[in-house]
């Protein structure tokens, strides 16, 4: 991993709430994985009693995953990779991998990312958009709703213009459903 040119790519929380600085921020494109509702989450958006989901990259040969890359100031990559790890590997649901990513401005970059470990007891395996649904609008964890990763997500998709369908009607779908 280069630590001169240390690129994260963000799908989730980290397109809103990156915590680290950066000196380039571009939409970028993965290719291998699709962003999904995939992970229970039993401290920041649920707990143990009434797991929240948050989002995960899914390995699939056929998908597109659009985010954000974010390149970490040169000299704090060494704490920025520090303070990802701390912040993705908490249950190490996630694993650390860097994948080729290309910019919006075309250039292909090695990029940092955490992806879904299938074989961890937090994979949400198979769960529908209407199961997802009535997860996220029920749970609550250290970090607040569940419902507000959702929102703050698409709403951070859209300031980019990036589409994902399935998001934008998952987000419906919690909206009607008003548990709480």
């Amino acid at each position: 991993m280069d630590m001169q040119d240390l690129w994260v790519f963000g799908y989730g929380s980290l397109m809103w709430n990156p915590g680290f600085e950066h000196d380039d921020r571009q939409v970028a494109t993965l290719h291998g994985y699709r962003r999904s509702f995939c992970m229970h989450s039993v401290e920041h958006r649920g707990t143990p009693e009434e797991p929240g989901l948050v989002l995960a990259l899914e390995e699939m040969p056929m998908s597109t995953c659009h985010g954000v890359a974010l390149r970490a100031t040169p000299a704090h990559a060494q704490e920025t990779l520090a303070y990802l790890r701390a912040r993705e590997l908490v249950t190490d649901a996630y694993l650390e991998r860097v994948c080729p990513v290309q910019l919006a401005d075309g250039r292909m970059v090695q990029a940092l990312t955490y992806v879904m470990d299938l074989n961890h007891v937090q994979y949400a395996r198979d769960l529908t958009l209407p199961q997802q649904a009535e997860i996220i609008a029920r749970a609550v964890g250290g970090r607040g709703p569940n419902t507000d990763y959702l929102s703050a997500t698409v709403a951070a998709l859209r300031e980019q213009n990036i589409a994902d369908d399935e998001l934008h009607t998952l987000e419906e779908m919690v909206s009607g459903l008003n548990l709480r």
